[in-house]
This record gives structure tokens, sequence and C-alpha cells, in this order.
């Protein structure tokens, strides 16, 4: 199982994938599959990592991490998955997050910007 969904490139290594299936985020004919399961065409997989959740049908066999082109013919998406995981994607860039990330305590001239804005308000 691992070495397909690396294969496929749905993780970036086999550690990743083997890590999925250890926390469930990877079921296949609706059980749950462990990283050392053999992968079988016809096979109906739901992935969930970072980008989204597939659901996929595998119509190829690989062991071996090729081009991107290359990998997405090992599986066709559902039309559903892809328009949901369009969707999330959509509504991710619209509400993006902007966390100001400061480093350590500020120096003299922040410090005094910070009290310049302080006395505005």
């Amino acid at each position: 199982m691992d070495k397909w969904l690396w294969a496929a490139r749905f993780f970036k290594t086999r550690s990743l994938a083997a890590k999925a299936c250890e926390l469930n985020r990877i079921t296949s004919n609706t059980h749950t599959a462990k990283a050392s399961r053999d992968v079988r065409v016809g096979d109906k997989l739901t992935i969930r990592n970072e980008a989204g959740e597939y659901q996929i049908e595998v119509l190829l066999l690989s062991e071996m991490r090729g081009p991107a082109a290359v990998a997405q013919t090992l599986y066709s998406e559902s039309e559903a998955s892809r328009e949901q995981r369009l969707k999330l994607a959509e509504e991710r860039k619209a509400t993006q997050n902007f966390d100001f990330q400061h480093e350590g305590k500020p120096s003299k001239r922040d410090r005094r910007e910070i009290n310049r804005f302080r006395d505005r308000i």
C-alpha cells in the first residue's frame, strides 16, 4: 500500500505514506488499510492528506515512482471527490491566515514603534 501511494504521488516519501496508514487516513474498500497491504486493480481507496480527501479507483499497479503524468494514469478520481477538493481549496484560499511571527524580543526601534502606536490609541 505505501509503495503504491508513494508511486502514485499522494505522499512525498514512503514513510509518510506508511504513517498515514497507521493513522487510519487510508481506507481500502471501506476497510482501514495497513502499509503492508497489497493493492489490487479495481480497489476503491479513500486517501486523506493535507491536500484534501481523494476517493479513487486503482487502474494500474506500480512500485516505481515516475513522472507526475505517469502517476496520474495509475488511478481515476471520482468526479464528486474532485469537486469537493476544489471547493475546499477555494475556501482555504479565501480565508488565509496571516500569523504574525516575531523573532525573540523586540529591538529598541521596534519598542519605540510599539510605544508610538499605543500612545495614538
